[in-house]
């Protein structure tokens, strides 16, 4: 096997790890911060099934952003729409042993990529053009989506350039560190180079702001009732203090 492939093998491993450490302890951070104020944004729901609801249209529509921006939901819905599909079109290259037949059928899910890079553009002219926005973007916030454009255009040249990797060795290779069954990298460069930044990303999503994926779910102003005027609220770390 080759150094690359051997270097490359442990840098998944060593990324592997720190998402799902610095996941958990991100986590479990979450659940422990107190809420002692009711803050739901209005309008907000008054029971458990409106705020499920509410999820259900944050999630998959982005609805609040809708109704704020247009422009910036269009290009924000686009990429993580596209973000879903191609992750569904990668999964028959790690699926360990004998892959499902609904997997091979995803390949016309590779043209996800064209809606992919066009929010990540937007998102990033966003950023560039807008100067109440450019005011508050950090430089990671740049870096991020360089790097994502980065990964989605050596990702389009392979599958719409002809320039396509060796397929079963990137099959064996991509299988092979689920199941530790370890196969030669494909040589080339392309495939490299898309590969490398994205086991980066899994190395900085911890301390990166892609944690809003799952920070949705521990938001209080999402998760919470509006039903402060019906029921006093009264926060968890506050039970504990009158136990004591």
């Amino acid at each position: 096997m080759s150094l690359i492939s051997i270097i490359l093998i442990i840098f998944f491993y060593i990324s592997a790890l720190v998402f799902i450490s610095g996941l958990s302890y991100k986590l479990i951070q979450y659940w422990k911060t107190p809420a002692p104020l009711k803050i739901p944004i209005a309008p907000s729901s008054l029971d458990t099934k409106g705020v499920f609801l509410r999820y259900l249209r944050e999630i998959f529509l982005f609805a609040s952003l809708f109704k704020a921006n247009k422009w910036t939901w269009l290009f924000g819905w686009s990429f993580h729409l596209a973000l879903v599909l191609l992750f569904f079109r990668h999964l028959v290259y790690f699926w360990p042993g004998d892959v499902p037949l609904i997997l091979y059928k995803t390949e016309p899910l590779k043209y996800a990529a064209y809606p992919l890079v066009f929010g990540l553009l937007g998102l990033l002219g966003r950023r560039v053009f807008i100067d109440r926005v450019r005011y508050i973007s950090a430089p990671s916030d740049y870096l991020m989506l360089l790097v994502f454009i980065f990964i989605a255009s050596t990702g389009m040249i392979m599958t719409f350039a002809n320039y396509h990797p060796n397929l079963l060795m990137v099959k064996n290779f991509a299988s092979g560190l689920i199941t530790f069954q370890w196969s030669e990298l494909p040589g080339e460069i392309i495939f490299l180079l898309h590969i490398f930044p994205v086991f980066c990303l899994i190395a900085v999503f911890p301390i990166s702001k892609l944690l809003h994926a799952p920070g949705i779910f521990f938001s209080p102003t999402y998760n919470q009732v509006d039903n402060a005027r019906k029921k006093r609220h009264i926060s968890d770390w506050t039970k504990k203090e009158d136990s004591l």
